[in-house]
Formats: C-alpha cells, structure tokens, sequence
C-alpha cells in the first residue's frame, strides 16, 4: 500500500528498499530468532507443566474409587 503523503510520480517500485540479504524489516535479524527460540521454549514447557497437572489430577482421581 502506498504512502498517502508522498506523490505518485517520486514513490519508489516495489523492492526498491530490499537489500540483497532480503526486505529491510523492523524486527529482522538475531533477536528476532532469539525472542522466537525463547517463546519456542517457554511453550513447550508450560504445555508440559500443564499435562503434567492433567495426567496428575487423572492419578488422583483414579485412587478414589
């Protein structure tokens, strides 16, 4: 989508910004991957924690019968 304040006639084409490495982004590079790799990890640890508890109140609730 093109910027409403810049005319028609100087806007760039698209890609024009791209470097050879790839689009110019916000959130490119190590901390992304970073940031990326550390929620990776905090997920697949609470999802654990969490069916951990599951499987927990399943063993408790089978000895009271």
């Amino acid at each position: 989508m093109a910027d409403p304040t810049t005319p028609a006639a100087t806007a760039l084409p698209a890609g024009a910004a791209d470097t050879a490495a790839g689009p110019k982004t916000m959130d490119a590079g190590k901390w992304a991957n970073k940031r990326v790799y550390l929620r990776l990890v905090i997920y697949t640890a609470g999802i654990h924690a969490f069916a951990g508890f599951i499987m927990l109140l399943f063993e408790l609730g089978s000895r009271n019968k």
